[in-house]
């Protein structure tokens, strides 16, 4: 993945996320499959970006290998 040549540790905010919090990747064949398989959710993005932080935060860490 661009940006995480070891991957992506749970935690840690993606390298190719700008500053207004859009993928850098977006519409590029490097972005990867998974990225394009998240899709967001009423479930997911809640009411706030302090919501959706914590759950996606909670998903890295149940899927951490």
């Amino acid at each position: 993945m661009p940006g995480h040549p070891q991957g992506k540790p749970a935690d840690e905010r993606c390298t190719n996320l700008t500053d207004d919090q859009r993928c850098r990747l977006w519409g590029h064949v490097e972005r990867p499959a998974f990225c394009a398989g998240l899709q967001p959710s009423d479930e997911m993005c809640g009411q706030d970006e302090a919501h959706a932080i914590a759950w996606l935060s909670a998903l890295e860490q149940a899927t951490r290998p």
